[in-house]
């Protein structure tokens, strides 16, 4: 339970940015450009942690880096809270992002020392079930307080259940698992294995086009007028679907090849994008967002569990330089999409990731079919 609450609690934080990007705008008397880095630059910190936290975990166990983590992000959220001016608040939601990048890879690798691989995508889903209501409740949250009370509650509410999860996982037990060895032992294991540059590769451009582009939805929406409380209700679609998918996911994943899962999300995603730039408005924006939450679950459940096996005798290094890239390519595609996002040009924007999306996810499901687990 604490683990789950953790994870909760990252996802949380990551997603409540998104609704109140343009209330952070005006509070600050910026452009939405100059505020997008608070999303950018969280997800690049959390990608550039991954190294560290995956070789931190590997050495002193998951459980205490967890712990570690927590305690950074804490302190963290309450100073983001108190942030003077927007450079203040920048760096230290750099911080934040840094510390709750130690979180769900760790968990992940976690699920990947205590569940066998022919079980283990289905496990990955109950994992993503927790992330998903912590990104629905997020996004729908940090609207209402954004619009209702004030922004700065939306960066100090994390740090409650992150001191609650540090003290519950003292009791969780740390599992079993191979010594990790020299640090340059662990890296040379994964830089050797050929699909570590196949899965970094393919999760940076994942998180250019699925977490980049997710930032855009509660935008475009208030761009059709919409308030900041009722946009980030419509996008906590993308957290509810991701719930109801992962349990389909967790159904199939025991009768359908890993690589049909794949293909299933790219199409979700696809189409979704899709439907935003050729018939922009509150619908379409709306179906995207529950159609990028669907993508999510398939897709990203599919790298996750080939993340946790290409290197099992150095787990927990290798899932972190898949996380790490996924979220250097969601920083990219969050950068990418600023400017025309500031000039309202969110069918661009939705137009090129359905573009990117495609042979992406055509190039996943070609390798995936290609990889046996190895542990």
């Amino acid at each position: 339970m604490p683990l789950t609450v953790a994870a909760f609690t990252a996802n949380f934080d990551r997603f409540a940015i998104t609704p109140i990007l343009v209330i952070v705008a005006a509070a600050m008397r910026t452009g939405l450009s100059s505020v997008v880095t608070l999303a950018s630059g969280y997800t690049l910190a959390y990608g550039l942690s991954q190294p560290a936290w995956g070789i931190l975990s590997d050495r002193i166990g998951r459980i205490p880096a967890i712990r570690a983590a927590l305690t950074l992000a804490t302190l963290a959220a309450v100073a983001s809270a108190a942030a003077a001016d927007l450079t203040a608040l920048v760096a230290l939601r750099f911080v934040a992002g840094f510390a709750f990048g130690g979180i769900v890879p760790t968990a992940l690798s976690f699920v990947g020392d205590t569940v066998a691989p022919e079980t283990r995508q289905a496990a990955l889903a109950d994992l993503m079930a927790a992330l998903a209501l912590g990104s629905a409740i997020a996004v729908l949250a940090a609207g209402v307080l954004g619009s209702w009370l004030t922004w700065r509650l939306v960066f100090a509410v994390p740090a409650v259940p992150a001191m609650a999860a540090v003290i519950g996982l003292h009791r969780t037990p740390e599992p079993q698992r191979r010594s990790a060895g020299r640090v340059l032992d662990q890296l040379g294991k994964v830089l050797r294995e050929k699909y570590t540059y196949v899965v970094v590769a393919l999760g940076t451009g994942e998180g250019a086009v699925l977490l980049g582009g997710i930032t855009f939805v509660a935008p475009a929406l208030e761009h059709r007028g919409l308030a900041a409380a009722i946009a980030g209700a419509i996008t906590a679609g993308y957290g509810l679907m991701t719930l109801v998918a992962s349990q389909a996911v967790k159904i199939l994943a025991t009768r359908a090849p890993a690589h049909a899962l794949a293909a299933i999300g790219g199409a979700f995603v696809t189409i979704g994008y899709a439907m935003a730039a050729v018939s922009p408005g509150v619908g379409t924006y709306a179906a995207l967002a529950g159609l990028l939450g669907a993508g999510w679950a398939f897709l990203h459940s599919t790298m996750q569990t080939w993340a946790t096996s290409a290197v099992p005798q150095a787990r927990g290094t290798a899932v972190s330089c898949y996380v790490a890239a996924l979220f250097v390519g969601a920083s990219f595609g969050a950068w990418l999409g600023g400017v025309p996002a500031e000039h309202a040009r969110f069918g661009m924007v939705f137009g090129c990731a359905a573009m990117a999306t495609v042979p992406l996810c055509v190039t996943i499901v070609a390798a995936r079919s290609r990889f046996a687990p190895a542990g």
